[in-house]
């Protein structure tokens, strides 16, 4: 079972992953951090920011990217990660990747990326949002749990989510390329963090619900080491909801965070 830590707010959720970020790197100056976009990432990036100097040795590996996006595209998530994360912590650019970030043919993007994962020594901490489908990263439903990174096709209903985020919905691309859950899993350590009514049925399915590839994110289910943190609303579907509120508040302070 995931360890599932309910918060009042996204910004205590923010708070407390920092933390563990931090600790991360106090034992590992050259951790290597898996980054998510979107809004739900943004509440640790800003709790990050007082431990900037700490961080200047991090590397980074996106989750995606959309394809066909004009380089320098403010919506391209190489755009979205320099401006949520590289600028405001202070890291190095050059220590950030991005699936397809290399210039080499899309083909076999998914392939190098991989290589390059492979050769960092793989990540420590993952960062995960969950979409409404249940994708992690963009494994929409029926996504392998074996899958490596690789170029995908978006859902109709995850275009239109990200939608708010362009000009026009016809301006949202219709592929990305995507670690995949296989991928995903190889982390030493998830942390999903969720807030709000709307995503309280994803989270539910993601932690409590059947093991499948109809819901992505239940393959965190997988994973010796996952950490839920959610918000109120966002844990209002949560059947054991007591009982991850009692194994928090009683956790082993011998216990790693």
């Amino acid at each position: 079972m995931s360890e599932v830590i309910i918060v009042p707010s996204a910004r205590e959720a923010g708070i407390l992953v920092a933390d563990l970020i931090v600790g991360l790197v106090r034992r590992r100056a050259d951790a290597v951090l898996g980054l998510a976009t979107g809004s739900t990432p943004l509440p640790v990036y800003e709790a990050l920011v007082p431990h900037a100097a700490l961080l200047r040795d991090v590397r980074g590996f996106a989750l995606d990217e959309y394809v066909g996006l004009e380089a320098g595209h403010p919506e391209s998530y190489r755009s979205v990660i320099d401006r949520e994360v590289v600028a405001p912590l202070g890291l190095d650019p050059a220590r950030i990747r991005v699936p397809g970030d290399d210039g080499g043919p899309l083909e076999t993007a998914g392939e190098r990326y991989e290589a390059d994962l492979e050769a960092a020594g793989g990540v420590d901490l993952q960062l995960l949002g969950i979409g409404a489908t249940g994708h992690i990263g963009f494994n929409e439903p029926g996504s392998s749990f074996a899958s490596l990174t690789r170029v995908k096709t978006l859902t109709e209903r995850t275009r239109r989510d990200n939608a708010r985020f362009f000009a026009s919905p016809d301006d949202v691309p219709l592929h990305c390329i995507t670690q995949g859950l296989g991928t995903i899993l190889r982390a030493r350590h998830l942390v999903l963090l969720a807030f709000g009514a709307g995503k309280a049925e994803a989270v539910a399915a993601a932690v409590e619900g059947p093991l499948t590839a109809s819901h992505p994110g239940s393959a965190i289910q997988l994973h010796p080491r996952a950490t839920v943190v959610v918000d109120e609303e966002a844990a209002t579907a949560l059947r054991f909801a007591d009982y991850y509120r009692y194994a928090w508040a009683h956790k082993p302070t011998w216990q790693a965070p």
